[in-house]
């Protein structure tokens, strides 16, 4: 099937620059109103949600904000102990290290056995996986509490 040639008419319209008065639409059923007053709603909807985006940027970053003071004074109260948590974070980050080498050379060297056998893939995560979240959790504290201080938490 062939689609008949447009003309280049057809696909240009005329404008009337002349005329200071706003055309008028002319609602075809209704339609055009109703397309309208959608896209009103749903610029008012996104209006609206904007609104509430920034509202809640707002709370979170007071939030951070109030942590990163609290951890600065926390630092400034305790120098010591924040020095001694940023060299126990960096000795525990090796200590990670290591266990992660461990981690993946048993996983690297029997794949199969995970794979095939379920209490074996049990014994693995039971023998991994407490170690791993808690030595995470550990330092990611030590971490936090050793971190040089923010120039933002200090100025404020």
């Amino acid at each position: 099937m062939t689609q008949p040639a447009r003309t280049a008419q057809s696909l240009y319209t005329q404008v009337d620059i002349t005329s200071n008065a706003m055309p008028v639409a002319q609602p075809v059923n209704g339609t055009m109103v109703q397309q309208n007053q959608l896209l009103h709603d749903i610029l008012a909807a996104l209006d609206r949600q904007n609104e509430m985006m920034e509202e809640l940027i707002g709370h979170v970053s007071a939030g951070q904000r109030q942590r990163a003071v609290e951890l600065g004074q926390w630092k400034e109260a305790n120098p010591r102990l924040a020095k001694s948590c940023r060299v126990a974070s960096e000795a525990l980050a090796k200590v990670q290290t290591e266990f992660l080498t461990t981690l993946t050379d048993e996983v690297t060297e029997n794949p199969e056995v995970l794979m095939d056998g379920e209490f074996m893939l049990n014994e693995f995560i039971d023998r991994y996986g407490p170690r791993l979240a808690h030595l995470n959790g550990v330092l990611q504290v030590l971490a936090q509490l050793g971190s040089a201080p923010s120039p933002a938490a200090s100025s404020s």
